[in-house]
């Protein structure tokens, strides 16, 4: 369904995506890992037209996306890293404006706007513009949002970030109920435990580079015994507890 071929994105003498390649099927979660600076949200940004790739393409049901962004853009949902919104306004009118900007009828988006807010624990808070609303808050709206115009594709960057306990179960559960119902979902996250939950199947990045492709079963059984420890591994992280004796060291020393 959704295709990345060969994907570089330079920046002047830097690459940061080198030849970046992966498919996403329909009913497929697919986790994107990778450290900070590897690559990850530069490919999603590429994938949701905000940045332009270097070289490479990307293609929605075997069609360059290129060809008709606005029809390709037409079926996507997407939640970015950053809660970007605007916070004068409550989460009902921001729904409401994105649903006009995506071309849906007053009365629909109103309708389904009121039932998410409520699904998503945030009806209580309506009347309230979302400069009040703490980062969970937030983040509950940008789902909302990405899933109004009910979307085929769905890209998620780091969707559960400032998520409570109780959210976090239930996202993890409708992801996997959206999945189920044929919908594509790429799933960029730092949380591994979740990721490791929710996805069959893991692309990890190092560098700009994939380093792992393949089901979180088949990297399990062949590496190591957690997921935490592959993407340890084959992005090449050093053991976390000499680098935490060294800071604690530097603290005490200097």
């Amino acid at each position: 369904m959704l295709e990345a071929r060969g994907l570089t994105k330079q920046f002047g003498g830097l690459t940061v995506v080198r030849d970046v390649s992966f498919s996403l099927t329909r009913g497929e979660i697919l986790g994107y890992l990778g450290p900070n600076g590897s690559g990850k949200s530069t490919t999603i940004k590429m994938i949701v037209g905000l940045l332009e790739p270097t070289s490479g393409a990307i293609l929605f049901d075997d069609k360059n996306i290129e060809d008709d962004p606005v029809a390709f853009k037409r079926r996507l949902g997407y939640v970015p890293e950053e809660p970007h919104l605007y916070t004068h306004l409550t989460a009902a009118e921001y729904l409401m404006l994105v649903g006009r900007l995506r071309g849906l009828e007053t009365d629909r988006i109103a309708a389904k706007s009121q039932e998410l807010l409520r699904l998503f624990e945030l009806h209580d808070a309506r009347y309230a513009t979302m400069s009040a609303y703490s980062k969970g808050m937030r983040q509950r709206v940008l789902l909302a949002a990405a899933l109004l115009h009910d979307p085929d594709v769905l890209v998620l960057d780091e969707p559960f970030s400032g998520l409570d306990v109780s959210a976090d179960l239930l996202f993890r559960t409708f992801l996997q109920a959206l999945a189920a119902q044929g919908r594509a979902i790429l799933f960029s996250s730092h949380r591994l435990d979740v990721v490791e939950k929710v996805c069959r199947r893991v692309v990890i990045l190092h560098h700009g580079k994939v380093v792992a492709d393949d089901s979180v079963a088949a990297l399990r059984a062949l590496r190591t015994a957690s997921l935490e420890d592959v993407f340890a591994e084959v992005t090449r992280q050093e053991d976390v507890s000499t680098t935490a004796n060294h800071i604690v060291n530097v603290v005490r020393t200097w």
